[in-house]
């Protein structure tokens, strides 16, 4: 009988398959954008935050997180908003919390980064189809890749050029049998 509500705990379902973002916890908010399938941390402790920007749950989160602060500073750079309402279907973009960003905007470096950012989906690797710089009202860069990742790909690795940083060389892997919201892939 003591089984019955561990096996029950085990079946249950993460919060953003079991609920809409309006019925999530303030702390669910703050899983879903910093601890979440979508989320990794890079580098060494405590590393850089890295998510899916694009996934709709984290998306979802950070709409969620502005209207319950009221906030508008934090709202994406229009250029960017007008860019992923044209090209979501065939983009996605990965976003980077840098602890400063003094070092980014050197016309070298980001050349650089634009050559040796990539992404691995089985067998092929992808360059970067673009960038958005950070902006004041969105201090995070972003990095456009080619929708390719299809739910029978294993996994999705990052290897990034983050310049700036001491050992700028960055790489990540998610699974995207992870990525799975509501059913559908989200990147």
């Amino acid at each position: 009988m003591r089984t019955l509500p561990v096996l029950l705990l085990l079946l249950a379902q993460p919060f953003w398959e079991a609920r809409p973002p309006e019925k999530w916890s303030d702390a669910e908010i703050e899983t879903m954008r910093h601890a979440s399938p979508w989320v990794q941390r890079v580098g060494p402790a405590p590393g850089l935050l890295v998510w899916l920007a694009t996934a709709e749950p984290v998306m979802e989160a950070e709409e969620e997180a502005r209207l319950r602060t009221r906030r508008t500073e934090k709202e994406p750079d229009p250029d960017y908003a007008a860019y992923l309402t044209e090209n979501r279907e065939r983009s996605f973009v990965l976003a980077i919390a840098y602890p400063t960003l003094k070092d980014l905007g050197r016309a070298e470096e980001d050349r650089r980064m634009e050559r040796e950012c990539q992404m691995i989906v089985g067998r092929k690797t992808y360059a970067i189809n673009g960038e958005f710089p950070p902006t004041p009202s969105d201090p995070v860069p972003r990095l456009v890749f080619p929708r390719v990742v299809g739910p029978a790909d294993k996994s999705v690795v990052f290897r990034l050029y983050l310049p700036g940083l001491n050992f700028p060389e960055r790489e990540l892997e998610f699974r995207v049998k992870d990525l799975l919201y509501h059913g559908k892939l989200e990147m």
